[in-house]
């Protein structure tokens, strides 16, 4: 299962569709955006498999925890440099949705460093201009995976 937080568009949530997911939360807040996401699930036909939580993505890591759930990968594009990140990281520590295996990967601005986090250890980078994604796994897990970005 996949977790989109900070959705927007749910571009990224939607390609994880596409590519086999078996179901993805997109979390959004943004009323505009959470049209735009539900217009491209429709489009896709991928309804059946998606749900849209429409809060603030730290409340949502919340209600999410309370359901039980787990997430094989979680996808984090925050705005840029508001600290959203530190924040999103800390919330996921203190309410673990995720397992051994999850991978998580933050879409973030080249100056805005990813905080230490006591559950989550980078293990690649890749940059595009000011944009670098980063991919971690819990604590020293190294999972062998490949992984292509188009830019």
């Amino acid at each position: 299962m996949v977790l989109d937080l900070f959705a927007g568009t749910g571009n990224l949530g939607i390609e994880a569709l596409s590519r086999g997911a078996k179901k993805t939360i997109f979390v959004e807040k943004g009323r505009q955006a959470l049209r735009i996401i539900q217009r491209n699930l429709t489009q896709f036909g991928f309804e059946e498999r998606s749900e849209i939580i429409p809060k603030d993505a730290n409340r949502a890591i919340g209600i999410l925890k309370q359901r039980g759930e787990s997430f094989d990968l979680i996808l984090m594009d925050p705005p840029y440099e508001k600290g959203l990140i530190k924040r999103t990281l800390m919330k996921l520590d203190s309410n673990p949705i995720y397992h051994k295996d999850s991978i998580l990967i933050i879409e973030h601005d080249r100056r805005e460093k990813l905080p230490r986090t006591m559950d989550w250890n980078p293990f690649r980078e890749r940059q595009f201009g000011d944009t670098v994604i980063s991919f971690l796994t819990l604590l020293n897990d190294h999972p062998i995976i490949e992984l292509r970005i188009e830019s």
